[in-house]
């Protein structure tokens, strides 16, 4: 037993951390250590809460629309009622609420998370829909300093107001009291802090009436899909869930499973597309990318299921159409029997250039020491705009929103992945799976709350979460008929953070305002 939990939390951690995680290579420490640690490195943690309030405005649509933003603490407690965790959150309120005539308490609102495990919620802040946003060079490499944060048209504010959380362990979000780590460091750990961080948050604010959304990315796709289940299930019903670059089945690399290989393929050739190494390219991308779903879906996962029993005419066949959508020779593939791994491809598709292709995002290229080795030696797509976000934000957060700490806030914080505890309970399982499955908690929020309205969101150059596999993760959750219409799908020309691509964020913003008119239309 010991040794299937190792393979499942070793399949688990492959894919994470999903959003930039800077973690390094030692071993990790014992939990119950590194737990002490964290918790004398958080002495100074607030232990009450704490709030600072600045005005600003912004235009967005032609219209100049005045807010509060807030940047603060929130104390939430356990079953004693001992304070257990300090929450840190940045909230922005339209003054008044009444943006489309809709009173405060009665305005959507949005909570708003990054991933990892051990990502704070930075990225998204600063990069898609709050009322600032950063610049960057995307797909280029953007350089040092000075950055510049520009107002955001696209903001999501003329439709909802916006609260981004910092995970426990990250930004500033702190353990108390006896409460250590790895009370929070676990796939129900975190969900029952986000649960208990937005009824504080709700509580105080009084948004109990209002209609309310969560929004996910990478790692907060997979808390979303659970969270919004246990929210309900403690009588907070939501009207929609937007996830974006999705992973909700952990499992999906476990040895003896070829799904990974065929999840992987439309977004290598759409990546192939992208770099001009599909001859006779094809001039529309969507079309292009849905014959390789059905030849994934097909053709290659018939000649994977047979495993080395497959003749060597079908091989043949195979590894010549996955060389004509993917770039890839024919003798790579061969010599890789037909699976084609995500390190390898990055590092093969443009090895006759030099260069590699980010993991985030494959628009994204670098340069390796030498072009001879087997996978990158880091993600272009990561260390391209990291540092930019990072600055950026201390500089708002210090000269904008006047919030000051004597904590260091953490963008990424690279033990709470090491240490995290993967087992999840589902709602309709009798005992924890060993590793995250979400898709079910999701099913069972939709069909317990009929009118939830789920939209899933995806790059096409994202490699750390492919577009494919959340398809299918997304087709098995067993809803009914009459829920389908329910669950919607949108796709953009850029990577994991798909924000990234300004047309992107602008188309984005547009579709996201059908949703949200949909999902809570004004009363």
């Amino acid at each position: 037993m010991r040794y299937l939990t190792s393979l499942l939390l070793a399949g688990a951690l492959a894919l994470a951390p999903i959003i930039p995680s800077h973690a390094d290579d030692t071993p990790a420490p014992d939990k119950n250590d590194a737990s002490k640690k964290h918790a004398t490195d958080d002495a100074t943690a607030p232990s009450t809460e704490n709030a600072t309030r600045t005005q600003h405005s912004v235009s967005i649509g032609g219209h100049t629309i005045k807010y509060t933003a807030t940047a603060g603490t929130l104390i939430i407690r356990d079953d004693k009622g001992q304070p257990q965790a300090s929450v840190f959150y940045v909230a922005y309120t339209v003054d008044g609420g009444r943006i489309d005539g809709a009173k405060a308490e009665k305005r959507p609102v949005t909570f708003l998370y990054n991933g990892g495990p051990g990502s704070s919620s930075v990225w998204l802040h600063m990069g898609s829909f709050a009322p600032v946003r950063i610049e960057t060079a995307s797909p280029e490499a953007t350089g040092a300093a000075p950055y510049h944060l520009v107002p955001n048209s696209d903001s999501l504010l003329d439709k909802t107001d916006l609260v981004f959380i910092d995970a426990i362990g990250t930004g500033y979000s702190r353990p108390l009291g006896k409460a250590t780590g790895k009370d929070f460091w676990g796939v129900d750990q975190d969900i029952s802090a986000f649960s208990r961080a937005i009824q504080r948050y709700v509580s105080i604010n009084k948004r109990w009436n209002s209609p309310k959304f969560l929004y996910g990315e990478s790692y907060g796709t997979t808390r979303s899909a659970a969270l919004v289940d246990a929210l309900q299930d403690q009588g907070m019903s939501f009207n929609g869930v937007i996830i974006m670059s999705s992973i909700l089945n952990y499992g999906i690399r476990l040895p003896g499973y070829d799904e990974i290989y065929i999840g992987y393929l439309p977004s290598y050739a759409a990546a192939a597309w992208y770099h001009n190494k599909i001859s006779n390219k094809p001039a529309d991308l969507k079309a292009f990318l849905e014959q390789v779903r059905t030849f994934a879906r097909g053709p290659y996962a018939a000649a994977l299921a047979q495993g080395q029993n497959l003749p060597d005419d079908q091989r043949d066949a195979v590894a010549r159409q996955l060389a004509a959508y993917t770039g890839l020779s024919v003798q790579f593939i061969e010599e890789a029997n037909l699976r084609i791994d995500l390190g390898r491809f990055r590092k093969e598709l443009l090895r006759d250039q030099r260069l590699t292709l980010g993991r985030y995002d494959s628009r994204f290229t670098g340069i390796d020491p030498d072009a001879a080795g087997e996978t990158p030696d880091y993600d272009a797509s990561d260390s391209g705009i990291s540092g930019a976000f990072v600055s950026a934000f201390h500089d708002y957060l210090d000269g904008q929103l006047k919030y000051h700490s004597d904590l260091d806030y953490r963008p990424t914080f690279g033990d709470i992945s090491k240490d995290w505890d993967w087992k999840h309970k589902v709602a309709d399982q009798h005992r924890p799976l060993p590793t995250a499955y979400v898709a079910g908690d999701l099913a069972h929020a939709m069909r317990t709350n009929p009118g939830l309205k789920v939209l899933s969101v995806n790059g096409y150059y994202d490699f750390a979460t492919p577009f494919f596999i959340t398809e299918y993760d997304l087709a098995h959750m067993n809803l009914d008929p009459t829920l389908r219409g329910n669950l919607q799908f949108l796709y953009y020309p850029s990577g994991h953070m798909i924000y990234l691509n300004t047309d992107a964020l602008k188309q984005l913003k547009t579709d996201l305002s059908g949703f949200y008119d949909h999902a809570a239309p004004a009363r």
